[in-house]
């Protein structure tokens, strides 16, 4: 067999748009499951009643996972090459490793790289979240992933429109709690700064209750704002579900004209 054609092999295994067959390749299935034992151990791995005692066995799984990731990052950078992606540039390997996805893959290796026994605990701490994003790496084995992006880039207009109308409401909300409270509460509505913690926690319906108005004017305004909250959200929320339900069924026809299984 030629390195062409090993590479080829190689390239369908891992890239699941390249497989012929229907649900994801051998290889990718094994990865889907050790991604989600790297997450589940990531987890169990900040609580020392589960760890102690077993702290070699952690280390040893980390090490075999990472091993693994790390093995599996080379393999995406020496297939890039055939990869219609990546392959129209001229260094289509570099292209590959500076995308999004690459570099999903390559965080998922550096946990691995560090002695986290002699690491700072902050440092460690930090280390141990990057473990969990290992879960991002899934994004490249769902379709609901790929429904997820294309429904956010094809509403990105919308998205913008709502995001300034919030920031522009919030601002309004906290200007005018600043007007209704500044006097009766300084310390929390003392200016619009301050007043603007307590629109953003009510505009997102969040309402910690460490801050609220106490003035009859405050008290109608809060409740205004808090309406305002409500439909604030819904609207993005509105806008996701119908941009979602048609990128799903845009897949669902390409599938069904490649004569695929949805």
């Amino acid at each position: 067999m030629s390195l062409q054609s090993l590479r080829a092999k190689f390239y369908r295994e891992l890239e699941p748009a390249a497989w012929p067959g229907n649900g994801l390749s051998p290889v990718n299935t094994a990865l889907v499951v050790l991604i989600i034992i790297a997450v589940v151990q990531a987890v169990l791995d900040t609580e020392p009643t589960i760890t102690k005692g077993r702290e070699q066995f952690f280390a040893d799984l980390e090490f075999g996972i990472g091993l693994v990731f790390l093995v599996e990052y080379v393999c995406r950078l020496w297939i890039a090459v055939d990869n219609p992606r990546f392959n129209s540039s001229r260094f289509p390997r570099l292209r590959y490793a500076l995308s999004p996805i690459a570099i999903v893959d390559f965080l998922a290796v550096v946990p691995a790289l560090f002695a986290f026994g002699g690491a700072p605990t902050l440092m460690l701490r930090f280390f141990r979240i990057l473990r969990i994003l290992r879960l991002a790496k899934l994004g490249r084995m769902s379709h609901a992933w790929d429904d997820i992006r294309h429904a956010f880039y094809d509403k990105r207009h919308e998205f913008g429109l709502v995001l300034g109308l919030l920031v522009l409401t919030v601002l309004l909300s906290g200007s005018l709690m600043y007007f209704a409270e500044g006097v009766a509460q300084p310390e929390k509505f003392g200016s619009i700064p301050r007043a603007l913690w307590w629109a953003i926690i009510t505009m997102t319906t969040i309402g910690y209750g460490d801050t609220y108005p106490i003035t009859e004017l405050g008290k109608i305004l809060g409740g205004l704002i808090a309406i305002m909250g409500v439909m604030m959200i819904a609207l993005p929320t509105g806008i996701f579900a119908s941009s979602f339900t048609e990128a799903m069924e845009r897949r669902r026809q390409k599938d069904k004209e490649a004569g695929r299984e949805p």
